[in-house]
């Protein structure tokens, strides 16, 4: 398990001063997802129309019921 684990020998803890950060010895890094920001720019966009057509409906049905925000 190369990202969880290591088993240095003694020469090598020797080479690296006897330091015993685990860094040295097992590579933990992880690439980052990539973030498509024009589709996440579309899907706002989306979703802000979503919001307003939600709002125009809110609005008729509190006007319905004689509850409109005036």
């Amino acid at each position: 398990m190369p990202k969880y684990s290591y088993r240095a020998t003694r020469e090598e803890i020797a080479e690296n001063d006897f330091n015993l950060n685990i860094p040295r010895y097992v590579d933990t890094f992880e690439a980052e997802k990539e973030v498509d920001l024009k589709a996440i720019q579309k899907e706002i966009e989306t979703l802000d129309c979503q919001l307003s057509e939600v709002r125009k409906q809110m609005a008729g049905y509190l006007k319905e019921l004689g509850l409109e925000k005036g």
